[in-house]
């Protein structure tokens, strides 16, 4: 699951940053997931450590009875333009200074490589599955690194314009385990669709 929308009035890119938390709306969102989530056999909820995914998993384990337990593997990618605004025609990226950051959007340069990101997030999930032993468990993390996860479970390259991604707000991205293979991957929004370029993201 991607935590709700988060309280961003000045638009940075927070990334890893400590202190920003769901907005108003990221909580209805996170309460929307928890009641969609209720019926569910879930075991297990995890989260990453980020204030905005921990408020978010709160719920799902309150409806479940559950602890939110920390697992760093599912924390957002690390990002060298953290605390800067970095939207199309805006701040940092039209500073010459940052372009040597932009050298490989392939990797990427400015941040954690994808392919780290998606292995890390895997085995997050392989705890998940092993832990919950034919239930269900939840798994709160970030836009990108549920994205990258995606992307390399279905085999597809992982470099990718953000702009593209199918990732909503409060989204699910469900892995349909049958026995130890990965039959499906089902895609939800029970909060409803955001922009991928939402400055709550």
């Amino acid at each position: 699951m991607r935590h709700g929308e988060v309280y961003n009035p000045d638009g940075i890119l927070y990334g890893r940053l400590p202190g920003y938390q769901l907005s108003a709306r990221g909580k209805e969102q996170a309460l929307t997931v928890a009641e969609h989530l209720a019926r569910h056999d879930v075991a297990m909820v995890l989260a990453s450590p980020l204030e905005r995914a921990q408020q978010t998993a709160q719920p799902i384990a309150d409806s479940h009875r559950l602890d939110v337990l920390s697992d760093e593997r599912l924390i957002e990618a690390a990002n060298e333009f953290e605390g800067l605004r970095v939207a199309v025609g805006d701040g940092a990226l039209r500073q010459p200074r940052h372009w040597s950051k932009l050298r490989n959007p392939f990797r990427p340069s400015w941040g954690e490589p994808y392919l780290r990101i998606a292995h890390r997030m895997l085995a997050a999930v392989s705890r998940a599955r092993q832990a919950a032993a034919g239930r269900e468990a939840v798994c709160v993390s970030h836009q990108l690194p549920v994205w990258t996860l995606r992307r390399f479970l279905e085999g597809r390259r992982l470099w990718h314009d953000p702009r593209r991604r199918q990732c909503s707000l409060a989204s699910l991205t469900s892995l349909v385990f049958e026995d130890e293979q990965l039959a499906r991957i089902v895609y939800t929004e029970p909060a409803g669709a955001t922009d991928p370029r939402v400055t709550g993201a």
